[in-house]
């Protein structure tokens, strides 16, 4: 009997530590976490991450379909600081999940791990779903190669909350680019909530269609579009704050190869500011509003603008134009007129995200550690 009992708890201890060890507690996965090299692909199973452990990322770190990472509040990640830029993404396949949850002044932090930080110095966070996509049902992600798009608009991939994330934007090319946060094919099923972009070398955040809903999102700082939606997203984004724009604070697409593809990109925001910022780098050289390649449509509640004397920059292509004449592009109630587009014209008695150009109180609960 006292060998059997000897045999039980030996076995009890195999499997214990089979899910989790000194570098943190993963469950009923192969993966191998490491603290200090943060980088490969989950394949099968749960890995959690340990919020007092901080976290460097060497590489390309993947969920695999069918496979879970779920990253507690408190937990951060930093880039390893040799390491080349455009290797250094977290990525999330299609049919996998990730679990980002972060609390009120209590985020979960992606950030650079170089002395002098910067714009572009790693990739980002990179998720593809299983949503519809008006360019394809198979596409394939422009930086990670990732399969994304399909059918399920309702499909999930998890959960994002109060996640604060830095100095992302690394380049192959001038046209292919990670972003801060990219959302592919992604669908309703996905909660996405709190997020702070900082300082993107590319946009901030990006919707490739899909249907994944969204609040409380902050931009400050991108150096190409911060917001940024297209290929037939359906969804609704609630409580925007974006600052310092280098070209456009919202660029909204319908599809670059067909204007008038189906399903049309039909974006619901409210409550949003843009403000384009004190320093002389930020230029807003596409205005508050990009309304491109389509455009499709477009309904904006309780839109503030600042700084930036021409509300939008429009595409002349028929499909954006029928799309305005059918009144498809509303501004805070008034269907927008390409004739008469200054901003004086639909935003001066707005409130925007919450306090017109001065960052909400809300957004300081995500920017804190």
């Amino acid at each position: 009997m006292k060998k059997s009992i000897l045999a039980i708890a030996a076995i009890a201890t195999l499997v214990f530590t089979s899910c989790s060890d000194d570098n943190g507690p993963s469950s009923k996965s192969s993966f191998e976490l490491k603290v200090d090299d943060l980088k490969g692909n989950i394949n099968d199973g749960i890995v959690t991450l340990d919020p007092s452990q901080t976290y460097t990322l060497t590489g390309g770190l993947i969920v695999k379909s069918g496979a879970t990472l779920t990253i507690p509040a408190g937990t951060t990640i930093k880039t390893d600081a040799t390491a080349e830029p455009t290797s250094l993404y977290i990525a999330v396949e299609r049919g996998a999940t990730i679990n980002i949850n972060g609390e009120a002044n209590n985020a979960v932090v992606m950030t650079s791990g170089k002395a002098e930080p910067k714009e572009s110095d790693w990739g980002g966070l990179v998720i593809c779903g299983d949503a519809k996509v008006n360019t394809g049902d198979n596409g394939t992600s422009e930086v990670g190669g990732l399969a994304y798009g399909g059918n399920n608009n309702a499909d999930s991939s998890g959960k994002i909350n109060f996640l604060r994330i830095e100095y992302t934007g690394s380049k192959f090319s001038p046209t292919k680019e990670f972003n801060g946060v990219s959302f592919f094919g992604v669908g309703s099923g996905t909660e996405v909530s709190n997020i702070y972009a900082y300082e993107s070398g590319d946009d901030g955040v990006e919707f490739f269609g899909g249907a994944v809903n969204a609040s409380n999102i902050v931009i400050v700082n991108a150096y190409d579009d911060s917001l940024d939606f297209a290929d037939g997203y359906q969804g609704t984004i609630t409580n925007v704050y974006i600052s310092g724009i280098t070209k456009a604070g919202i660029e909204g697409s319908n599809n670059g190869d067909n204007d008038i593809a189906t399903p049309l990109t039909d974006a619901k925001l409210i409550n949003v500011s843009i403000v384009k910022g004190a320093d002389a780098k930020f230029t807003a050289s596409e205005q508050a509003i990009n309304f491109k390649e389509g455009g499709g449509k477009h309904t904006y509640t309780n839109l503030f603008v600042s700084g930036i004397e021409t509300f939008a920059k429009l595409d002349s292509g028929t499909g954006a134009t029928a799309r305005i004449a059918a009144g498809d592009f509303k501004v805070n109630g008034i269907n927008f007129v390409a004739t008469n587009n200054l901003t004086t014209d639909y935003v001066s008695s707005e409130t925007g995200a919450g306090s017109g150009a001065t960052l909400p109180s809300w957004a300081s609960k995500i920017s804190k550690n």
